[in-house]
């Protein structure tokens, strides 16, 4: 059986051939009740490891390593229209899976790990989830678990191999490196990881804050050529889906036509922006106040940068303190589907965001952020949250959370739902209906679809 056809089979999973539901929400709870953390808000020097640099006004630690803390402005028609903190993270990191066939189903090692932003503590994350700076140990600690394999790609089969963009309302141009790769090896297995099916992850993903956003991300990003598999293949990888529309959408042919009316749009936004951006030093912010305590917006902003003591036994360093970016509230990140000629389809939209690494990407239907203006949404964003009060059509309801290493008890409400799609009407500018197979063509590509809509996509049952 092709390699495809193993990851359906694997999704369609959710007992395990490896480890029961039950031992790993076991193994998840005493990690969770062994492992000792510390993490407690503390005041900001600014003169020590992570320091204010006066020269450019950026905070920055004394390595010049991991990130660095910017002012960012946008300007249009010689005014501010837009200020920020915004971290800079230029280096691109692993967020990479091992995968390997152990009785008759595709297994992905995944890590039972603590981030120092985790709203929980254990998160269900990769095999390895590391900066450039982690594995080139500039920390000054160990080289991070399995990293052999992935730096050695070469002797095994590559599943999924790209560079994707990460929150760019936070980040700027933020990029790492989502890679899979499928073992026949041994590996050798550490206490802080377990194999599970494709199947089981997605179950785990049902309940809030437990899948970390690293994994979602680069299980987006999972290859589905179903039209290339044999007959029998085809015959198969059908019965191991209940939402048989899904399949379907999945199967035919990728509409390309659509693909380059999508690129037009978004190369016409790329093109035709009139706002400028650039980087400033922190304290050039005039509605943000830099105190020893956090980094605040003198009105309502949806975050603000904490400085943080972090401990957490089993990490590749001891001890050490950053900052994080504190939401004030949860965000709704949402996308309708609908079922038409048999076939399901996705309703996403060109997504301009200020930290984009190429000014634009395509999002879900709605990414409402907590202080975005509701006055100033357009017909289907309403529609959307009318439906979501009203409990309508709703296939998918999860808080899940952001990525802890650079953010702190963040947590957003990912939502799809099911409409009829006459209820929509001829849809404005910028907004297509998708199949999955045209969207998982685009995820194959760098820096297309953005990462609110790759983890929503990432939810979906089989």
């Amino acid at each position: 059986m092709s390699i495809t056809y193993d990851i359906i089979e694997s999704w369609n999973n959710t007992t395990g051939t490896v480890n029961s539901m039950e031992e790993l929400k076991n193994w998840i709870d005493t990690r969770n009740n062994e492992i000792k953390v510390d993490i407690r808000k503390v005041d900001f020097s600014y003169h020590g490891f992570w320091y204010y640099d006066e020269k450019d006004g950026y905070i920055r630690n004394l390595n010049n390593s991991f990130f660095q803390v910017a002012g960012y402005q946008e300007i249009e028609n010689d005014q501010i229209i837009c200020e920020q903190p915004i971290i800079i993270q230029d280096e691109i990191g692993y967020l990479g899976i091992i995968c390997k066939k152990i009785g008759g189903s595709l297994n992905f090692l995944m890590q039972a790990k603590i981030e120092p932003g985790n709203i929980n503590k254990i998160q269900i994350s990769p095999t390895i989830q590391a900066t450039k700076s982690n594995f080139t140990r500039m920390h000054g600690g160990n080289a991070p678990a399995y990293l052999d394999y992935f730096v050695q790609r070469g002797r095994y089969t590559v599943i999924v191999d790209q560079i994707q963009s990460e929150q760019s309302s936070r980040f700027y141009k933020k990029r790492n490196r989502n890679i899979i790769i499928y073992v026949d090896d041994d590996v050798e297995l550490l206490e802080s990881h377990r194999w599970m099916t494709l199947g089981q992850i997605k179950e785990f993903m049902k309940e809030d804050n437990l899948v970390n956003m690293d994994t979602r991300t680069v299980l987006s990003c999972l290859p589905f050529p179903i039209a290339n598999l044999s007959t029998e293949e085809k015959e198969r990888a059908e019965k191991c889906f209940h939402d048989k529309a899904l399949y379907a959408s999945m199967s035919i042919p990728t509409d390309y036509e659509l693909i380059s009316n999508i690129y037009t749009t978004i190369n016409d936004y790329k093109m035709y922006r009139s706002e400028r951006t650039r980087l400033v030093p922190l304290k050039s912010l005039k509605s943000w106040c830099v105190s020893p305590k956090e980094i605040y917006c003198r009105k309502p902003y949806d975050f603000k940068v904490i400085y943080c003591y972090i401990e957490i036994e089993g990490r590749e360093v001891k001890y050490w303190e950053q900052p994080l970016f504190e939401a004030t509230s949860p965000a709704i990140f949402g996308i309708f589907t609908c079922v038409r000629d048999g076939v399901r389809k996705f309703m996403v939209r060109t997504k301009v965001e200020l930290g984009c690494f190429d000014g634009a990407e395509l999002g879900p239907v709605i990414q409402l952020e907590p202080t975005n203006p509701r006055n100033e949404l357009n017909s289907l964003e309403r529609l959307f949250l009318r439906k979501l009060e009203k409990g309508t059509g709703i296939v998918k309801d999860v808080m899940l959370s952001e990525e802890g290493g650079r953010f702190y008890h963040e947590e957003n409400r990912n939502v799809i739902i099911e409409i009829d799609s006459g209820d929509t009407g001829a849809l404005p500018s910028g907004y297509f209906w998708v199949n999955y197979s045209t969207l998982n063509a685009m995820v194959q590509f760098n820096n297309v679809l953005n990462i609110q809509l790759r983890n929503l996509l990432a939810l979906l049952d089989i």
